[in-house]
Formats: C-alpha cells, sequence, structure tokens
C-alpha cells in the first residue's frame, strides 16, 4: 500500500461565480475611467501650469496677468476656467503653442465632466440590476437551507422582501429593507466566499494526498517519522546547521522567489510544476446530503422535565457518582453540574462544571453507600422507600434527603444522558427510555417518533417543507415537555444541526503537495509550539508537578493532584495570564508567568523574542510590495530554541487554501494549526459510511511505541460539536463519568498513575492494568476551555495545542499613509503564513457621508483602492468588536466592485472608534482549484500531518 495523507476538503455551498451578479461592471469600468483621466490631467495641468506661470511673469497687463493666473490656477488644481474660450484666446495671444495644449487639455477636461456625469444614471441602474440578483439569489436552497438553521427571523422575512422588490425594482430601499439586504449579503457571502461548516453553507468531503492519485483512500503506512516533507524530521529537531543570528539578510529565503499575485509559489528543483492546477483540480458533485440531528441541549430539556415529574422520577434507576471513595472519615467524589444555556440564542450549550467534593460518612449515608454498592442500582422509589424505611421517617422527608444528594450529585440519574459516541442522540435517547422497562417511558419513547420521523426527513426536503418540518420539530418537543408536566416547554433557537457531504473519497496527487508545500509545511510546523496557547499551561503543570513530587516521582491519586493544582496554583496562574498581553505597547515581548522558575518557560519566552526580532529585521530590510520571505535561518533558529520542550510526540492538522492558477505556481494559505489526532475528521464521522472505523484503525498506527491514544471526553454532551464516532481504542473514564466503551477500554482514573520521566523530561500517564503509556486525546470541537475541571487538566497531558501564527507580533507598523498602514504578504517557500493586509481606523476610510451623492461615493472608494492598492476582493475584520449580527468580529467578504457589498461592511461600522483591517483574498477567484456543476468554489483542506510511532529518546 503506498503512502497517503488524509484531509478533509470544505467546500463552499455556492460557486464564487454566483456572487460576481451583485457587481457592477460598467460602473466600475466608469470609476476607473474617470480616475485614471482625472490622474492624467491632474499631470498635464502641473505641466500646463508651469508653462502659464512663465507668461504671467512677462506680462505687464493688469487684466491678463490676473485672466492668466485664474487659469493657471483652475488649470494646477485640475479645474475648468470660469471663462476657459475667452482664456484660451488670451493665451493664444501670448504662446500659440501653449494654447494648443490648454486647448487640449480643457477639450479632455470636458470629456471628464460629461463622463463624469454619466455615473448617476449608471450606477443605480446596475445597482438595480444587482439588488434584483439578490433577490433572486434568495431563493438559492443552499442558502436557505442553512439560514433557517442559523438565523430563521432573516429567512421568514425573504419572500415578503423578494416579493417588495419584485413588484417596485426601481424603489429605493427603506430602513427595514436594507438591514435585510445587509444581513442577506453577510449569510450569501459565508456561503459562497467561506468555509466555516454549517448546514449546506458549507459541504465537506474526506480524501488523501496518495502517491499516485488514484485508489482507494486507504491508510497511511507505518514507518518513522512524518509522512516524507509533512512534518518535524527529527534529524531536522537537533539544530545541527543552525547558523547565528547576525543582521536582516540572515532570515532570507535560501533561494529567492518571485513576487506572486494571483498565487504563483516556489519553483521545483525543474522549475515550474506543469499542470499544477490540473494535477490538484477537484470537482465535487453537485448533489450534496445532508445529515440532521437534534440538538442535544433540546434533549437536556426532555430529561430535565422527566425528572421534575415525581411519578416518573419513582421509576428513574439511580447510582453512586462514578469514582467515589472514602477518605477517612469522609466521602470523597467529583461534583459535576450542568448550566443550562440560554434558548433564544443562536449557538447554546450547557455549561459543564465539576469540583472536587467531600460528604462527612454517617450511618444513613454509609448504609446507601453499602446498598448501591451492592445492588449497583436502584429506581428512586425503590430508594426512596428504603431510606424512609432505613430512617423511620416520612415518604416526604426520604424524597428530601434524596433530593439532596442528587442536587449535591453523590447519587445520580445516569440512564437519559447523552454521550459523545451518541452520534444519533435522539434515537439514544429513546432507546435509553424503553430500557427503563416502564410503561410510561415506552410511550414517551413511542412519542418520540414523531420528531424523529421530521428529521429523517429534514436533510433531503426543499426549503418551505424543511420550515414545515423545524416548526412541526419545535411543537413536538413543548408538546412532550408540557405532557410531562412542565408549565412551558423550552425548546433552544437553533433545534438541530446538519453537516452536508459533498460527495466522498477525493484523492490529490502526494507528489505535487511533497514538491510545493510539504518541505515548507514541515519547516514551520517545528517552530509552531512558540505559538502554542497551551504550552505555558503544559509547562506550568509539569513543573507544579515536581514540586511536589519529585524528578522522578510518582502520583497514583490523579484526582486530588488536579484538585490541589488547581486549588493552590492554576486557578490564580490563570487569572493572571489571562490578563496578559505578549507585546507591550513598544513592541517588546513580555515574557510568560513564570512563578516556579521554570527553564522551559524562559525558552519559551527566548524562541518566542528569537522570531519577533528575526522578523522585525526583516521587516527593516523590506523593501517595496514584494513578498516578506522568511527563511530557513530564522525557522531553524527559533526551532533549536524550542528543541528542549517541543513534545516528542506532536500530530497536526492545518487548515490551509491552495492558490493554483492556470499556468501559475501553487501555494499554500495558512489559515490555522492544531494538534491532536483525527481533529479535521471527528465531527463529521456520521457522514460517511465507513470513515469511523479508518480513523480507529489509523490511531492505532499513529500511536507512540509502548502507548494506547485514550479519549477524553468531557463527560455528557452539551454540544453538538463535540458528537462523534469511536476514533481511539481506549477512553479515560473520569470520575462523575460512566464511560462509553465497553469494559476493557474504559480506563478509569483510579487505574491511572503519573510519573515523571527523567531521561525525557516529561509527565506520563500509565494505566497499572495494561502497563502501558496512556496519551490522553480529545476529539470534540468545543474548545477545550469550556471543558470541566477535570478533563481540561488531562488534556494538559495530550498533544492538543492551538498554535494561532502570529507573525507581526511585536514588529512595528508601517508609516500611516493616508491613515493606512500596511503589511506585505509573509511566506516561508510556498505556504503563506500572512496575507496582504491594510489597517486603518473608520476616519481614514471612504464612508457615505450625508451629502455625498452615490456615484461619488463609490467614486471615493475606488479613489482610495488605488492609493493604497488594495484588490478588488478583501476580508474585512472590525477589531474593536463594533460589528454585529450575522458577522460579529469575524471577517467578513467585501466587493469593491459592488455597492450593495460597500453599504454591507459599512453597516458593521458601529462605533468611531473602530479599526478595520482589510486582507487580500487569497486564494482570489483565479487561483480556486475546485469547482463543480455550478461553478468554481471557494474551499479549504483540513489536512492532518500526523507524527507516527517512534518517539526519540534520551532528549533532555
Amino acid at each position: 500500500m503506498g503512502i497517503s495523507m488524509p484531509f478533509m476538503l470544505r467546500v463552499a455551498g455556492l460557486s464564487v461565480d454566483s456572487v460576481r451578479r451583485l457587481r457592477c461592471p460598467a460602473s466600475r469600468r466608469w470609476a476607473d475611467d474617470v480616475l485614471t483621466e482625472t490622474e492624467r490631467l491632474a499631470v498635464e495641468g502641473t505641466r500646463l501650469g508651469g508653462l502659464l506661470h512663465g507668461l504671467i511673469g512677462h506680462n505687464d497687463d493688469e487684466s491678463s496677468r490676473r485672466l492668466l493666473l485664474a487659469v493657471r490656477r483652475a488649470v494646477f488644481n485640475n479645474r475648468l476656467p470660469r471663462d476657459a474660450d475667452v482664456a484660451l484666446t488670451e493665451v493664444r495671444a501670448h504662446d500659440p503653442d501653449t494654447a494648443r495644449m490648454l486647448e487640449r487639455w480643457l477639450t479632455d477636461r470636458r470629456a471628464l465632466d460629461d463622463r463624469r456625469a454619466e455615473g448617476a444614471a449608471l450606477l443605480a441602474r446596475e445597482t438595480g440590476l444587482a439588488r434584483a440578483a439578490l433577490g433572486r439569489l434568495a431563493g438559492e436552497p443552499r442558502l436557505r437551507g442553512g439560514l433557517l438553521l442559523a438565523s430563521p427571523t432573516l429567512d421568514a422575512q425573504l419572500d415578503d422582501w423578494q416579493r417588495r422588490l419584485a413588484a417596485d425594482p426601481d424603489r429605493a430601499p427603506g430602513k427595514r429593507d436594507r438591514k435585510i439586504e445587509r444581513s442577506l449579503l453577510a449569510y450569501l457571502y459565508r456561503t459562497a466566499c467561506k468555509t466555516s461548516p454549517f448546514s449546506t453553507f458549507t459541504g465537506v468531503v474526506p480524501g488523501e494526498f496518495t502517491a499516485d492519485g488514484t485508489g482507494p483512500v486507504g491508510i497511511p503506512a507505518g514507518g518513522e517519522g512524518r509522512v516524507p516533507g509533512c512534518g518535524v524530521d527529527p534529524a531536522r529537531r537537533s539544530g545541527e546547521g543552525r547558523a547565528p543570528r547576525s543582521g536582516g539578510d540572515a532570515y532570507a529565503a535560501d533561494r529567492p522567489a518571485p513576487r506572486v499575485d494571483a498565487a504563483p509559489g516556489p519553483r521545483g528543483d525543474d522549475g515550474p510544476f506543469p499542470g499544477a492546477h490540473d494535477a490538484l483540480a477537484v470537482r465535487v458533485d453537485d448533489e450534496w446530503t445532508g445529515r440532521a440531528r437534534l440538538n442535544v441541549a433540546a434533549l437536556g430539556r426532555l430529561a430535565e422535565a422527566v425528572t421534575s415529574d415525581p411519578a416518573r422520577r419513582a421509576d428513574l434507576p439511580l447510582a453512586l457518582a462514578p469514582g467515589w471513595g472514602r477518605v477517612g472519615d469522609r466521602v470523597r467524589y467529583v461534583r459535576r453540574w450542568t448550566t443550562s444555556g440560554e434558548e433564544d440564542t443562536a449557538v447554546t450549550f450547557d455549561a459543564v462544571q465539576d469540583r472536587l467534593f467531600f460528604l462527612r460518612r454517617s450511618g444513613t449515608l454509609e448504609r446507601l453507600i453499602a446498598l448501591l454498592e451492592d445492588r449497583g442500582s436502584l429506581r428512586h422509589g425503590e430508594l426512596a422507600a428504603w431510606l424512609a424505611a432505613d430512617r423511620g421517617a416520612t415518604a416526604a422527608e426520604a424524597e428530601q434527603y434524596l433530593t439532596g444528594l442528587l442536587d449535591i450529585g453523590m447519587v445520580q440519574v445516569p440512564g437519559l444522558r447523552t454521550g459523545v459516541h451518541d452520534t444519533d442522540p435522539l434515537r439514544a435517547f429513546q432507546e435509553s427510555l424503553r430500557a427503563l422497562g416502564s410503561d410510561w417511558a415506552a410511550e414517551l419513547a413511542g412519542r418520540l417518533a414523531t420528531p424523529l420521523t421530521r428529521l429523517d426527513r429534514f436533510a433531503a426536503a426543499a426549503p418551505r417543507e424543511r420550515r414545515e418540518l423545524l416548526d412541526g420539530l419545535r411543537e413536538d418537543l413543548r408538546t412532550v415537555q408540557t405532557e410531562l408536566g412542565a408549565a412551558h416547554g423550552r425548546v433552544p433557537q437553533t433545534v438541530l444541526y446538519e453537516d452536508v457531504a459533498a460527495g466522498r473519497d477525493v484523492r490529490l496527487p502526494l507528489d505535487v503537495w511533497t514538491r510545493s508545500v510539504a518541505g515548507a509545511l514541515g519547516a514551520v510546523e517545528r517552530v509552531l509550539p512558540a505559538f502554542d496557547l497551551t504550552l505555558p499551561q503544559r509547562i506550568t503543570f509539569k513543573g507544579f508537578f515536581v514540586a511536589r513530587h519529585g524528578r522522578g516521582g510518582r502520583c497514583d491519586d490523579l484526582l486530588k493532584l488536579v484538585h490541589d493544582f488547581h486549588e493552590d496554583f492554576f486557578d490564580q496562574y490563570i487569572s493572571f495570564t489571562s490578563r496578559r498581553t505578549p507585546f507591550d505597547a513598544g513592541g517588546r515581548y513580555v515574557p510568560e508567568e513564570n512563578w516556579l522558575g521554570l527553564p522551559q518557560l524562559k525558552a519559551l519566552d527566548t524562541a518566542r523574542q528569537a522570531f519577533a526580532e528575526g522578523m522585525r529585521a526583516l521587516w527593516e530590510n523590506h523593501e517595496g510590495d514584494d513578498d516578506l520571505v522568511v527563511g530557513e535561518t530564522l525557522l531553524a533558529e527559533v526551532a533549536g530554541e524550542l528543541e528542549p520542550i517541543t513534545p516528542p510526540f506532536m500530530p497536526l492538522s492545518h487548515h490551509v487554501q491552495l492558490a493554483v492558477p492556470r499556468g501559475g505556481e501553487p501555494l499554500a494559505v495558512l489559515n490555522r494549526s492544531y494538534g491532536g489526532v483525527s481533529f479535521p475528521f471527528s465531527r463529521f464521522t456520521h457522514c460517511f459510511e465507513g470513515l469511523e472505523e479508518r480513523l480507529l484503525h489509523r490511531s492505532g498506527e499513529l500511536r507512540p511505541d509502548g502507548a494506547v491514544l485514550a479519549e477524553v471526553t468531557g463527560g455528557p454532551v452539551t454540544s453538538n460539536l463535540n458528537l462523534h464516532g469511536r476514533l481511539t481504542e481506549y477512553e479515560i473514564v473520569c470520575p462523575g463519568e460512566s464511560g462509553g466503551l465497553p469494559g476493557p477500554y474504559g480506563l478509569h482514573l483510579d487505574d491511572l498513575h503519573l510519573v515523571h520521566d527523567e531521561s525525557e523530561d516529561r509527565l506520563v500517564l500509565r494505566s497499572a492494568r495494561l502497563g502501558r503509556e496512556v496519551v490522553p486525546v480529545y476529539l470534540g470541537y468545543l474548545v477545550p476551555l469550556a471543558l470541566p475541571e477535570l478533563p481540561r487538566t488531562l488534556l494538559l497531558l495530550s498533544p492538543s495545542s492551538m498554535s494561532p501564527l502570529n507573525v507581526w507580533g511585536g514588529v512595528p507598523e508601517s508609516d500611516p499613509v493616508g491613515g493606512v498602514t500596511r503589511r506585505p504578504r509573509v511566506r516561508h517557500g510556498g505556504v503563506v503564513l500572512s496575507r496582504r493586509s491594510w489597517s486603518a481606523p473608520v476616519s481614514a476610510l471612504p464612508l457615505h457621508g450625508g451629502s455625498v451623492t452615490q456615484e461619488e461615493w463609490f467614486l471615493g472608494w475606488h479613489a482610495f483602492r488605488r492609493a493604497h492598492g488594495l484588490p478588488d476582493r478583501v476580508f474585512a475584520t472590525v477589531t474593536d468588536g463594533g460589528a454585529r449580527g450575522a458577522t460579529g468580529a469575524k471577517p467578513q467578504y467585501v466587493d469593491l466592485d459592488s455597492p450593495l457589498s460597500l453599504a454591507a461592511f459599512e453597516g458593521t461600522l458601529r462605533t468611531s472608534e473602530a479599526r478595520v483591517v482589510l486582507r487580500e483574498m487569497l486564494p482570489d477567484e483565479g487561483g480556486l482549484h475546485v469547482s463543480s456543476a455550478r461553478g468554481s468554489h471557494v474551499a479549504e483542506l483540513a489536512v492532518e500531518t500526523a507524527a507516527v510511532p517512534t518517539r526519540p529518546k534520551g532528549r533532555r
């Protein structure tokens, strides 16, 4: 089997061609004509003004001098003189050659005024056509399919908006319609120009780079190191051949490359890559397949309604909190509680917290614990009756005591929780009800058949039927809750989530990736630990452990270790570090908080400073608009500083966009990087048959020698982002959790211990039962910071990382021109680390003012574009949080050829203090490599470049 490397292709739902209809091409040509001619006439006017000045100096006639002065002033300022014909006669009398120049200038200047006067009608006509095209695009099924889930309010308004637009297309939109138009444009551009998977906005396709670009998608071959050119080579980690840092030239690229505009990249050893566009071209299916799942928060509301009803609660099995234990005269367990999210927000999840908790052992509690130890679980009603008999208490008193134990989490209802591997959560909930064996539970399970039918029909339904299904689903859930005794049904605004498959099993040639991208990406991977937001916490945890248990020490009570770590140190540490800014106002690096005096944190600070200083040197020596190229020397120096603290097992995933213009050379634009196993794929395993099994097999191939990978789940699922298939052989079951894998594959915390490996200076988690190292793995999409305390701490032992590559940190900005500062594109070889950008306060932008006509405003934006070298399409980020609505603070697509797009962008600027960063669209429309029957699509590859088994030994 040949070498392969997996990826997940994320494809924008609409083709980029669709939004071209929103542009005003004739108006753009008009603006270019007017601005070009204005610039030419200004230059000619300056030259002509000099000639007229000579005539004025030798003229003794005061009246003639005044006339010539007025003519010179008007021409110099690029205006028509008041009495142009009289002025021309006067100049002709003094200098016929100058008069001929003036006559041509006046003719051209009058023509410019005529051309400028065409703008109002032209722009109004094309804007009307663009608005009509927007009305038609509002009916696109993929747009409406996602919009129905993302913003049901906007979706409900669009049909009436379309009717009003069709009835009077020339009518100027009112305030309400302008707001609808802006929101619609934001979602339309999200569907055509971005790649964030959500329903039909973006589809996903699994694929692999393979040796021959053909054949079935398989499992990567084993072996040491990384897939060639796709990551950290142990030999390169040694730092051999590292040159000392000197001046800016020390960081230059080892081989110069030409400037890249559309998207060319580095040349290979044999010259440009022939046919790279065709080799990397991907054709995705036009028919997409969706998979809808109920929002697990809705299941939480159903479970609350069941447990709140005394009669039904009596039939629910109760069990002791998993992982409890006796410590002296107390009972120790992990108390876990849930805070419900808001129902009326588009994205909501229930927050779960945990804390080590102690109860004093008493006679009643001891006997209850012994009973549940013996029986495993007992129905709520039976346990309440036992309590009443044991205590000689009334039923109400027994119920009150039991309710108290439930409230503090010592006793739990395990049967109605959603686990991470319940990839069909509503069916899993239905089966849990049937397993209770009660009549009411069987009836309720049957009652859920109708919502299940609606879910099953949803993905294939047309937009109008989808609305009916959603309305019916919401009503079903409310009715079920009221039937269970709830005062009113609580249903999240986003009642279901959908993932969409845009095909399956895409294959791309590994050799093209290797020649153009892989080597440069591997070099960049070596410095990513410097940007890892979690690395300081991992280093600090190890330092805390060594301080408590000594070098080579061992800890068998992980629960107490985690509790002490947070109680004595980490919570306050996080409070301090959350206020830290990486660089101060003067651009000086701010070291990490290092309360334990750890040399590893100092090494991390040194590596970060080395990168910032190297970038400053490159910036100081950079001229013009060419790319700023980060060479191997700088990366090797930073990697050398990081070598002692670089994790030996560092599987990585990168979100990259390939820019592959016809006849040009390919580039890979690095959008973000993460550490972990199977992260690009986990959320989408339910969409593709066989993907779960392949990834499970692959995780076994990737594990380090002598180790197993074990998932840390974070307990019951409160967000659909964490649902996925089984992708690791083992699972770590924390106290308070029940675990979702068969018994032998669940590693309980009391089976695990932590040791400090002196030879490699790292913490090693080991299982006594397996006799092997255990590598914790997190597979959810919910950020780890949202997880409870215990699993979040275990992830400090995992390869999980978040490494936003901020190449400009601590590097001064360019001097502003017209209020605008510029940054060049930054790349290493064929990998773009940062796009070209322009930053400006709102006051520097040519915004629409009250007295400015529409054509003057449009002309002002294109004058701004030309003055600062902006591309026609950019992504804008408002950095003060002033943007709201569909775009929030995320980058918003702006098309400078579309007045509708410009107006929508300006609508997000809510404060005068806002600052806007504009970034080039890269790849641009000419560099896209993914297409369908609809046209070219914006796409992104989530590529996993995972290290495989062997760990280097003896690292200090």
